[in-house]
């Protein structure tokens, strides 16, 4: 814990859990609902309790309303504030109506402990690449505008940068540089996070850190051509916001035995 923890907003960011209808299906060997649960039991341990989630996509694997159903039920008794978005692998409209019952919320723009924290749609119907429409970036815009005074956090998907893996790397943020050009009239926006690529990265740009978070399922091992799996343990990101602007973050691992 951050020794500073009791003075700060704590969220946590939990991403790609790839869940099915079924509790019994695996994607490449996981059982993604039991390593999820396995995440959640971590998270549950932290002191204090995370004031949010943040869940960045990707959080069905088959696009049914039972696998948001399930994620619905393995969440909601933490009784945390939850805010998503959708991934490549998600069906906003499957998802919607359930994903907007409390403890989870719809909005994409909201304000919580002297912070503004701002959820970018950047899925394309048929296509596991994402883009930034340019009325979401017309939106970005205007929601940055109205907020000048308080510190900033992006959340989207697809990373807008590069990880040095061709494989994906083809898959990132499609336009990249249309997103900075917003970013960089705002000195307000600290960091930007995402999911995607089931590993933690981090990459700084103009004052600006780009994070990304574990899976909690299956991870991508870095730098390998082609795909291949991580032995990596699955896990997720803590973060502890500060009123004056600065902030905390650490990636949590998790054992679960079942990760070949």
């Amino acid at each position: 814990m951050n020794p500073n923890s009791h003075s700060a907003l704590v969220a946590v960011q939990i991403t790609d859990t790839h869940l099915f209808a079924s509790e019994s299906q695996k994607l490449k060997g996981v059982n993604t609902a039991k390593s999820l649960q396995t995440v959640l039991h971590g998270v549950q341990q932290l002191q204090p309790k995370p004031d949010m989630l943040l869940l960045t996509g990707d959080l069905s694997q088959d696009e049914t309303m039972d696998s948001y159903q399930r994620l619905y039920d393995a969440i909601a008794p933490l009784q945390i504030p939850t805010y998503w978005l959708a991934g490549n692998h998600d069906c906003f409209a499957a998802m919607q109506p359930i994903l907007s019952q409390p403890p989870f919320h719809p909005q994409k723009s909201f304000q919580l402990g002297g912070w503004q924290f701002l959820l970018l749609p950047s899925q394309v119907p048929g296509w596991v690449g994402g883009k930034l429409s340019a009325d979401t970036l017309t939106w970005l815009d205007r929601e940055l505008q109205q907020c000048r005074d308080r510190p900033t956090l992006v959340a989207v998907h697809h990373p807008p940068f590069l990880v040095n893996t061709t494989w994906v790397d083809g898959s990132t943020l499609e336009n990249p540089e249309e997103f900075w050009q917003v970013l960089d009239k705002y000195p307000q926006v600290r960091l930007a996070i995402a999911g995607h690529i089931h590993q933690e990265f981090a990459a700084e740009r103009q004052g600006v850190q780009y994070l990304a978070t574990p899976s909690t399922c299956i991870q991508f091992a870095p730098f390998k051509e082609p795909f291949s799996s991580d032995r990596q343990q699955p896990g997720f990101r803590v973060f502890y916001f500060y009123p004056d602007g600065t902030w905390h973050t650490q990636v949590q691992r998790v054992r679960y035995a079942a990760v070949t």
